[in-house]
């Protein structure tokens, strides 16, 4: 067993993964609705379809991706032959979360294992059927000495966190992204942290209110909201904020029905703590549409909120659940004193037709990725980078970018003999003029 060096062992050992996956899909499907009823549709959409398509594409390129990169040599260096060699950093630990239990689980521990280095993977304590299922397939797919899962709760992650390790990737929590940061800043370990954020999005007098409507329910209450790129508030332009509300509310019994705890299509809040933090955060009194919920099913409905103060409870910290707050703004001024208060977000959306005021949008305002005229589908673009700014994270992936994540670039000069430049060695005396010139030619 070389996975270090053997390219041909990592992908057989990705292709028994895919056909462990693909077998027990069913089974990770039922593990995410027994974890939180989350409906099939999006099991498959955004958990198990999602994996088998990344592991399909790093399959087929690891080969190209594994190989050194030849790279035009320095006219200073001539005569040489100069590469990107893509070595492993060795021992990886990956940090997986609740919300996206095995998708997010899963597709870094792909590209690790494709970039030639051991992983040890911690699935998320509160959603243990899926982290059950993730070990038995993990079991069956490598060899322990290879990958490892390591179940538990905050005692387990301080324990692996006191380690040393070569690469952390974890994905989480902004407060507790800066404790993995703080361990890892303890070995100098490089780290991948995918946090989240107050993400806004904005609504100007141009857009089509109802395909707006439409696609901000989608993005908002997929997974009842608890999506790191879901958006967090809306900004939308005063006069168009009737009507638009009015279509929130028929896109929202479009799509889960008058009676929405019913719906076979609506997820369940992950646990009673944070069931508690989000009721908390609705005052009754500002509540436009929805507000119902029931502690014993971790439900609350899709809750809109009318303009909220900035400073309340609902807008001190990232939602993650499905209250939506609603502000109204009259100019780009009033934009400009709401967004520029909260930490640079993950992601960011504008509905406009208006290209100049989405392109003046986009460059204001620093945020991690984000969409015009649509929600949280940049994320499944895997030539786009997926990565936070500031508090929402730091580092990127994706794609082949996931293999980057994952692999150290060695630089390496291979210098021919046959000619040998005097001028750079000592004496250096009378040489200066000359070499000056050489470089200002270069």
């Amino acid at each position: 067993m070389d996975y270090k060096n053997d390219i041909k062992y990592r992908k057989e050992t990705l292709k028994k993964l895919l056909f462990n996956i693909q077998k027990d899909e069913d089974l990770i499907i039922k593990a995410l609705y027994d974890d939180f009823k989350k409906p099939e549709f999006e099991a498959v959409l955004t958990e198990t379809n999602y994996v088998v398509s990344e592991l399909k594409t790093t399959i087929k390129n690891i080969n190209t991706w594994a190989k050194p990169q030849r790279v035009f040599p320095s006219l200073l260096n001539f005569p040489s032959s100069d590469y990107i060699y893509k070595e492993p950093y060795g021992d990886v630990l990956v940090i997986a979360p609740w919300n996206y239990p095995f998708q997010l689980a899963l597709c870094p521990l792909i590209s690790a294992v494709a970039a030639g280095n051991r992983v040890v993977l911690k699935p998320s304590e509160l959603t243990p059927h899926t982290s059950a299922i993730i070990a038995k397939i993990i079991e069956k797919s490598f060899h322990i000495n290879h990958v490892e899962v390591i179940q538990g709760g905050i005692e387990a992650s301080e324990k692996l966190l006191s380690k040393r390790w070569d690469y952390i990737f974890f994905t989480g929590s902004v407060a507790v992204g800066k404790i993995v940061a703080k361990a890892a800043a303890e070995h100098l370990t490089p780290v991948t942290l995918e946090l989240g954020g107050k993400n806004p999005c904005i609504i100007d007098e141009t857009a089509d209110l109802r395909l707006a409507a439409k696609r901000i329910v989608w993005g908002k209450f997929i997974n009842a909201g608890q999506t790191c790129i879901a958006p967090d508030y809306i900004l939308v332009q005063k006069d168009m904020k009737i009507n638009f509300i009015t279509y929130l509310i028929e896109e929202i019994i479009q799509a889960y029905g008058k009676k929405i705890q019913d719906s076979p299509d609506y997820a369940r809040i992950i646990n009673t703590k944070n069931w508690v933090r989000l009721t908390d955060m609705i005052a009754p009194e500002k509540v436009f549409f929805g507000g119902e919920s029931d502690a014993a099913d971790l439900y609350i409905a899709p809750t809109l909120i009318d303009e909220p103060e900035l400073d309340s409870k609902i807008m001190a910290e990232e939602i993650f659940g499905p209250v939506l707050p609603i502000l109204s703004y009259e100019s780009e001024q009033d934009i400009d004193v709401i967004i520029p208060k909260y930490e640079k977000p993950l992601a960011l959306y504008i509905f406009s037709e208006n290209d100049s005021f989405s392109k003046k949008m986009i460059s204001r305002y620093s945020f991690g990725g984000g969409c015009i005229n649509d929600t949280i589908i940049h994320f499944s673009n895997k030539r786009l980078p997926f990565g936070g700014v500031g508090h929402s994270g730091m580092g990127a992936y994706h794609g082949k970018l996931s293999f980057d994540t994952f692999t150290h670039h060695k630089s390496i000069v291979k210098k021919a003999n046959w000619l040998d430049f005097p001028m750079r060695y000592a004496p250096y005396k009378d040489k200066l003029k000359s070499i000056r010139r050489l470089l200002d030619w270069l």
